[in-house]
């Protein structure tokens, strides 16, 4: 369990590009993994394996994963990704912050960490090829702010910019949102998701 030490706005925020270039005492394998930042924080801007078609997965925000130490969820969007095709996976969130609870976001959403975690969505658009791939998968966990709403709006913007191409696996809610990654088969084909759709009936 991640419980926030403290809301984010107390915090430095590395920007996305040097958290990028890295220079931590990572112990993992960097031929494999991608985890910006190198190391365990408050904050995650990306975790995956690097291939040449991967598969990007949004949730609402990070709990305790890091490479070689994958909880449930990001066990979940591997055994999805593969089945659809995909030879990796990249996990980012609507919100950067890390929490196993929901109900610990920060109260107000920090400008710093939400710009820099744009700045890493369009980084992995650039690199994942004509209409990349991403997945929708935040669940109903989406209504605990209500500016998380206007994350999505954010980040569906940027990838319009970027053709991005987005799907959707398993049940919607009554409300509409996409399936969270747990509890799915592990071979359950991803949907096509009208996100233009989604965000117009989206409160919030």
């Amino acid at each position: 369990m991640h419980i926030p030490v403290c809301e984010t706005g107390s915090l430095h925020i590395q920007p996305f590009a040097e958290a990028l270039r890295g220079g931590g005492a990572a112990d993992y394998d960097r031929a494999r993994w991608l985890f910006v930042p190198d190391r365990y924080d408050e904050y995650r801007y990306i975790l995956g394996t690097l291939g040449h078609r991967p598969l990007i997965c949004l949730g609402v925000n990070p709990s305790t994963a890091a490479p070689d130490d994958l909880d449930n969820t990001l066990k979940s969007v591997a055994r999805i990704a593969s089945a659809n095709g995909y030879d990796s996976w990249m996990m980012m969130n609507v919100y950067a912050q890390r929490a196993t609870r929901p109900d610990d976001l920060d109260r107000c959403r920090n400008e710093t960490l939400h710009r820099e975690n744009l700045l890493a969505f369009d980084w992995l658009l650039e690199r994942a090829g004509a209409a990349p791939a991403v997945w929708a998968a935040w669940g109903t966990v989406i209504e605990k702010r209500p500016w998380l709403a206007d994350c999505v709006r954010d980040l569906y913007a940027h990838g319009l910019a970027h053709g991005a191409r987005w799907y959707s696996c398993g049940a919607r809610s009554k409300a509409g949102h996409p399936h969270h990654p747990l509890y799915l088969r592990r071979d359950a084909p991803l949907e096509d998701f009208d996100a233009a759709a989604y965000l117009a009936a989206l409160q919030g």
